[in-house]
């Protein structure tokens, strides 16, 4: 069981926590122009799903404009960031950040993306939030990398990520 943290106390996290090797589940959310993201599986191509609170955070949007600036060095990834943000907030965020290379998906109406990647938040001031983690698909949808980050409040490893997509 993986633990994560708020300000040193534990967070629930609903769900089975994934570990790299395993299939990576399918799920929908839906797109900040309101339109559905299934995600089924991508043949052949890298995927990564970064989960975050809120994109109202410092420490989300610096992470999710971290990503963006990434996508450029990275053409051949799919970058999406999952949060439990409305789709108008999300838009609206990344109009004002330009954030323009990275897909941000809402998991607010069914909670698929949580549920399914065991970081759906039980209770507590974040209750129904996703915690920070991030996800590696390789091109044959298996999870080639996969980080729950410890303490909510800091930033996944960059480094590790780019490791695993070499």
């Amino acid at each position: 069981m993986v633990e994560v943290t708020l300000k040193g106390n534990p967070v629930k996290l609903y769900g089975s926590q994934l570990a790299a090797g395993q299939e990576a589940p399918g799920f929908t959310a839906q797109k900040n122009d309101l339109s559905e993201y299934v995600f089924e599986g991508i043949a052949g191509k890298r995927v990564i799903f970064a989960s975050v609170p809120s994109l109202d955070t410092a420490v989300c949007d610096m992470e999710t404009r971290r990503f963006n600036d990434e996508a450029v060095k990275l053409p051949d990834v799919e970058i999406v960031t999952v949060s439990m943000d409305l789709p108008f907030a999300q838009k609206r965020w990344c109009g004002a950040a330009g954030v323009d290379k990275v897909t941000t998906v809402s998991d607010h109406a069914g909670a698929s993306f949580g549920r399914q990647y065991g970081v759906l938040i039980e209770g507590g001031p974040l209750n129904r939030f996703l915690a920070r983690a991030v996800f590696v698909v390789g091109p044959d949808n298996r999870l080639i990398y996969v980080e729950y980050v410890k303490e909510i409040g800091e930033q996944p490893d960059f480094e590790a990520i780019r490791a695993a997509l070499k």
